[in-house]
């Protein structure tokens, strides 16, 4: 339950607190290069970090990845552009992202306790 409450800390301060830092903090000239980059880079790594993490039980953490996405465009709607259609697309890939790594961690659990020498 403490993991749980660190992913969904985690999920707010990187899909919500960071877009917002961007656009109060960074400079104009520095902004695009600053949203590409959460975009990108940091929003995808974090959708990995997720999809493993609710791949260790996926039968209580199948909706942490979903949680992740809607916080994503909570966060990219309330600080760029409201009903942005882009961010959809946008939350659509890390939500693929974060269900393929999911599944791949499933998988990679399953195997492990399955080659695991019974005593």
């Amino acid at each position: 339950m403490k993991k749980i409450i660190y992913y969904l800390i985690a999920s707010v301060f990187l899909m919500f607190i960071l877009p917002w830092l961007a656009v109060t903090l960074v400079p104009n000239d520095a902004g695009m290069i600053t949203t590409v980059f959460l975009l990108f880079t940091v929003n995808p790594i974090y959708s990995i970090i997720v999809g493993v993490f609710a791949g260790k039980n996926v039968k209580t953490l199948w909706w942490l990845p979903i949680v992740t996405i809607i916080i994503f465009l909570e966060g990219t709607w309330t600080f760029f552009e409201m009903g942005e259609p882009a961010f959809l697309l946008y939350g659509g890939c890390y939500l693929l992202i974060s269900i393929i790594a999911m599944l791949v961690s499933a998988f990679a659990n399953k195997e492990k306790v399955k080659s695991r020498p019974v005593k």
